[in-house]
């Protein structure tokens, strides 16, 4: 094997290495921006249990609202979807603290009832994934209405 293949694989190696450093480090978002991203409306896709198996929901009645305060807090509620877009619910509302620990976000929830504790494992723009204290993984899409218009022609 001639010097210049030998440096050829090298490089490419190399090249290959930077390049899946450089896209893990820039996929990972600060808790800042997941924070963030986490405000909206979540459809719930399935529910990983701590065996492997899955449920899967294709259609969903419901919805996820999550909204994040700056005081380091926010709620969910569950709301219907309109076919106008508009949204349904009650006033009932599940509130939560927030903590950053090594990076790590966790929702505490707290209430009359019970009290469990959420780990956030990934909040993109479009996807969430939450861990509850059983080890049950809830991915989540962001929600979308239904384009009426879209549908008639």
């Amino acid at each position: 094997m001639s010097m210049v293949n030998i440096y050829y694989k090298s490089s490419i190696r190399t090249a290959l290495l930077l390049s899946v450093i450089f896209m893990t480090w820039g996929c990972t978002q600060s808790p800042k921006e997941q924070l963030k991203n986490m405000n909206g409306y979540w459809e719930i896709k399935k529910v990983e249990f701590p065996d492997g198996q899955e449920k899967e929901y294709k259609v969903n009645t419901t919805v996820d609202y999550i909204e994040i305060t700056a005081d380091s807090s926010g709620f969910r509620k569950k709301l219907q979807p309109g076919l106008d877009g508009s949204f349904y619910g009650s006033d009932d509302r599940e509130n939560f603290t927030i903590t950053v620990e090594d990076g790590n976000i966790s929702l505490h929830y707290h209430t009359s009832l019970s009290q469990w504790e959420e780990k956030v494992i990934k909040a993109t723009k479009e996807r969430l994934i939450l861990r509850n204290t059983d080890n049950l993984n809830y991915f989540y899409k962001r929600f979308e209405p239904m384009d009426l218009e879209a549908l008639q022609h």
